[in-house]
């Protein structure tokens, strides 16, 4: 058993495609496919059902899987901890990052990181928040940027990046672009454009309608701010948004604060207690790149 044959076997297990797992370790799909059977042969029982169009784990595959990923993360600590004892930081390094979102801090630090630390490899991905807290409780991410409701994922470690109220986005002429105080039923009396579920912001906005009963009729979702306040703009419905979000768009929407919804949305780095020396390095950049300017 070679540690390779785990790595692809993870990969497979989390992409649940084997083309996308051959992109992910840089090898070609059918060099994925023959170690995997080498490593079932070995094994003595099939890893995965690929009976349908989606892979599967079987039965023995979920039993494998927590230990093939404990296997990964004890060989990788073995350079890390060489690597720290010499000063020197290798490996790899998974970043999450929430759908949509444009921070440019983050990538200031990633830069920053990856600049002091050529030796390590970086891979940035994108996905929903509740999937990337997922994926950085079982280790698939090291670090993640989430949207996240008041409250920040339990039992991660976490760097709150962003606090701010929701807002409701509108263009001249709308009949809530008049008004000084926009409440939760002066919204969905309206069609709404706002993010997809999986998303901190539309957590905190539907968890709010929940607890005033309310059912709004979500018209449009985009994962992008830019697309949710293009639609809003063209008439088709009110963005909701928070309040940075919202601030860039100030010459095609009206904001206004959502009143009766005190809940900030929060945009937080989050990551494992047991954090690996490279995610401790690249939290320092990213406390810099995200600290407030000098007045």
């Amino acid at each position: 058993m070679e540690l390779r044959q785990l790595e692809y076997f993870v990969a497979v297990a989390e992409e649940r495609n084997f083309t996308r797992a051959a992109e992910r370790v840089h090898i070609s799909q059918s060099g994925v496919s023959a170690q995997i059977r080498r490593l079932e042969r070995e094994l003595g029982a099939d890893l995965f059902d690929r009976s349908a169009r989606t892979v599967a784990l079987t039965v023995a595959g979920k039993a494998a899987l927590e230990h093939a990923r404990a296997a990964l993360a004890a060989a990788g600590a073995v350079g890390q901890a060489v690597g720290e004892v010499t000063d020197l930081i290798r490996g790899r390094l998974t970043v999450g990052m929430v759908i949509g979102c444009t921070v440019t801090p983050l990538f200031d630090a990633l830069a920053a990181f990856h600049q002091a630390h050529p030796g390590v490899e970086i891979t940035l991905l994108e996905d929903s928040s509740d999937r990337l807290v997922d994926q950085v409780r079982t280790g698939a991410v090291d670090l993640a940027l989430i949207g996240a409701s008041a409250a920040t994922p339990d039992g991660l470690d976490a760097l709150t990046i962003v606090s701010e109220r929701l807002v409701a986005a509108v263009p001249a002429g709308h009949p809530l672009a008049g008004r000084r105080r926009v409440t939760l039923p002066d919204l969905v009396a309206h069609p709404i454009v706002c993010m997809p579920p999986g998303t901190g912001l539309r957590a905190v906005f539907d968890q709010a309608c929940a607890a005033q009963n309310l059912q709004p009729v979500i018209a449009l979702q985009a994962s992008a701010a830019d697309a949710v306040a293009d639609l809003a703009a063209r008439g088709l419905g009110v963005a909701v948004l928070s309040e940075s979000m919202a601030a860039g768009y100030g010459d095609r929407l009206t904001a206004r604060i959502l009143a009766d919804v005190e809940t900030p949305a929060l945009l937080a780095l989050i990551w494992r207690s047991a954090y690996l020396p490279a995610v401790r390095e690249l939290l320092v950049h990213c406390r810099r790149a995200f600290a407030p300017p000098d007045r």
